[in-house]
């Protein structure tokens, strides 16, 4: 009867995870909709895009709800939408004014 040593199981376990580790790296990831969303209103909204980056954090609110996404992530959403929509009526508030 043919015998194998258990280190050629063991090198062969290696192997095989090492394979499948490279194999799983290069399969793309499914990307977050509602991440990205919530990333390009940062960006905007450090522009001083408002009116953009409010677009997109709603977008991203609704994505989120979409998926079952921590409620401290929509929290978080929905507090920047408030932050906005205050610094929104404070621009034009200034705007009115100084006219």
């Amino acid at each position: 009867m043919f015998y194998m040593p258990l280190y050629y199981y063991f090198i062969a376990f290696i192997g095989l995870s090492i394979i499948i580790l490279v194999l799983r790296s290069l399969m793309s990831p499914k990307k977050n909709i509602s991440v990205d969303l919530f990333n390009e209103a940062l960006r905007n909204e450090n522009n001083g895009l408002y009116e953009a980056a409010k677009a997109n954090y709603e977008s991203a609110l609704i994505e989120a709800k979409k998926t079952r996404f921590q409620s401290s992530y929509k929290n978080k959403i929905i507090e920047k939408l408030k932050l906005l929509n205050t610094l929104i009526e404070y621009n034009n508030g200034i705007r009115i004014i100084r006219q």
